[in-house]
């Protein structure tokens, strides 16, 4: 990471959101997430970035900046020791009020495609009431939590005619049936089967499988290596949280992959030739260098630590550990559907 602070001189709403709650902000540019310092977030932020036993989950989880007053003061207590956050005065009305600031894992994307999976068949923290108790064990057995440790709660795949994002919100991974999670996962990777030479947009004579809209998806050729990278996310991600005790309520593994055609090709052959991103990311770099980087073809992450909670000594949460199963198993069978198409 460059040593360089990031910079913040005011913020505004994150228009990429599918999941979580309404309020989330993101700095100007568009690089850094602003959202409310919750105390087990905030905690867990500094614990896992402090302490070396965490680094496997490091991998993948958002890179924590610290922390900041609306107002604009840096608490440098929380800071991780890669350059803190300077932050330029913001006038805010009211009381003041401390804020995470995270990257914005969307940001290097062109095309983001987005889908935020909640993980977990245990659905309320320790301190919650009784009467949110029984609603969320409700909530738990009518939607795919309970039976799969996973519910889909937003999705955005781009529309290759249009050029926009189409949302899928929450109330459809509310009202599935684990049944139809399959489906669920053919809609946020729809592929156009693609004839073309050319890595841009999807011709007229080009079609796309049963599962999609044609109007939609990476070419096969090109969303069959996707899904093979991320499915090994998942599951570096489902290993290293075997080896962590913890419950975690709420959380989320949030995927994003470039659906912009050109650039996810160029992603995919960079990690085909073993190029790092963040290779050469030091104080020598100049604007040309960074440019010459590739974006990420995608990321696997996993975010919303609220309700999270160490308890050394209780094993891992196998809730959480179900659901990551359950999402290997539908990138599995995605994987499948496309492998059955013919070239």
């Amino acid at each position: 990471m460059s040593s360089e602070a990031p910079h913040v001189t005011s913020s505004i709403p994150l228009t990429t959101q599918v999941g979580g709650h309404a309020g989330v902000q993101t700095s100007e540019d568009g690089s850094l997430l602003i959202k409310p310092a919750l105390p087990l977030e905030l905690q867990f932020y500094q614990i896992t970035t402090s302490n070396t036993a965490f680094e496997p989950l490091r991998l993948f989880l958002p890179k924590f900046y610290g922390t900041l007053k609306l107002e604009g003061k840096v608490e440098e207590s929380t800071s991780t020791g890669t350059g803190g956050v300077i932050i330029s005065p913001v006038q805010q009305g009211g009381e003041s009020k401390e804020s995470l600031v995270l990257e914005n894992l969307s940001h290097p994307f062109s095309k983001p495609n987005i889908i935020d999976i909640k993980l977990g068949t245990v659905l309320y923290d320790e301190s919650a009431s009784p009467d949110k108790v029984e609603r969320m064990l409700k909530t738990a057995r009518e939607t795919t939590s309970l039976e799969t440790g996973v519910r889909l709660t937003g999705f955005q795949v781009y529309d290759n005619t249009t050029g926009k994002a189409v949302n899928t919100p929450k109330s459809y991974g509310k009202s599935i049936k684990p049944a139809d999670l399959p489906d669920g996962i053919a809609r946020f990777f729809p592929v156009a089967s693609s004839t073309s030479t050319s890595a841009s947009q999807p011709s007229e004579t080009e079609t796309a499988d049963s599962t999609a809209p044609g109007s939609s998806g990476l070419p096969r050729q090109t969303l069959l290596p996707m899904l093979r990278y991320i499915r090994e996310d998942v599951a570096e991600l489902k290993d290293a949280l075997a080896q962590i005790e913890l419950r975690m309520v709420g959380g989320s593994v949030l995927i994003v992959y470039e659906a912009d055609w050109e650039r996810a090709v160029e992603g995919l052959k960079a990690i085909e030739e073993g190029v790092d991103e963040e290779d050469g990311d030091d104080d020598d770099d100049d604007e040309s260098d960074t440019a010459k980087k590739p974006s990420p073809p995608y990321v696997v992450k996993l975010i919303d630590f609220a309700h999270t909670r160490l308890v050394p000594g209780q094993g891992p949460d196998e809730g959480i550990l179900l659901g990551l199963k359950t999402v290997l198993r539908l990138i599995d069978g995605r994987i499948e559907q496309l492998d059955a198409l013919s070239e």
